[in-house]
């Protein structure tokens, strides 16, 4: 049992179930626009330009007070 409780105070923050449709709409976006600089002979964009952590419906973590809620630090 002593694993049944959290040792850090951070939980998850998220409005979806998983990142699968926002990854694969990202990387179609990022497939789109480098086949466009291709036929347009212009300068690919790089990677880094598309997917965005922060946009994603599964957009991080945050920190909360253990004993203001000490229901969230069960597991």
């Amino acid at each position: 049992m002593s694993r049944s409780r959290r040792h850090t105070p951070i939980i998850g923050m998220t409005t979806a179930k998983t990142d699968k449709p926002f990854k694969a709409a990202e990387h179609r976006r990022e497939r789109r626009s480098v086949r466009v600089a291709i036929t347009h002979d212009d300068e690919v964009p790089g990677a880094k330009q598309f997917g965005n952590p922060a946009a994603s419906e599964k957009d991080g973590k945050q920190a909360f007070d253990p004993l203001s809620f000490p229901k969230l630090m069960r597991k």
